[in-house]
């Protein structure tokens, strides 16, 4: 799995719209890859994932809670969206990915081909 060049530029931003770069680990195993992204302040209902072809694409919007009587004096963060793009490889099942969310972390399965995956192969004497 690598990430998508030119999907993002330094600063997170596809065309006009300013995101905000979330850190993410990987992990791959016999099954598939694991994604871990960190998205504080996204509730599941501000989450977007989607996958195009060979492109796995997921967005946050932060949700602030803002008071109306209150009002800013200095922000250095005005931004409240989280985008990041990967590509996946051919050996990964885009049609099986799951997703779960906690605590502000974004979890991404995505399993193996079947015949991706590693396999014995028994040898028959005679």
């Amino acid at each position: 799995m690598d990430m998508k060049q030119g999907a993002l530029d330094r600063e997170g931003r596809t065309g006009d719209a300013p995101a905000l770069v979330p850190p993410v680990d990987i992990v791959e195993d016999e099954n598939g890859i694991t994604l871990k992204a960190d998205l504080p302040g996204v509730p599941k209902e501000g989450l977007s994932i989607r996958v195009d072809g060979d492109t796995l694409t997921f967005e946050g919007a932060v949700a602030l809670g803002e008071s109306s009587e209150l009002h800013g004096v200095y922000a250095e963060v005005r931004v409240a969206q989280y985008r990041r793009s990967f590509a996946l490889g051919r050996d990964l099942d885009t049609g099986s990915i799951d997703a779960s969310m906690k605590n502000g972390v974004l979890t991404l399965r995505v399993a193996k081909r079947e015949q991706a995956k590693p396999r014995r192969i028994e040898v028959k004497a005679g």
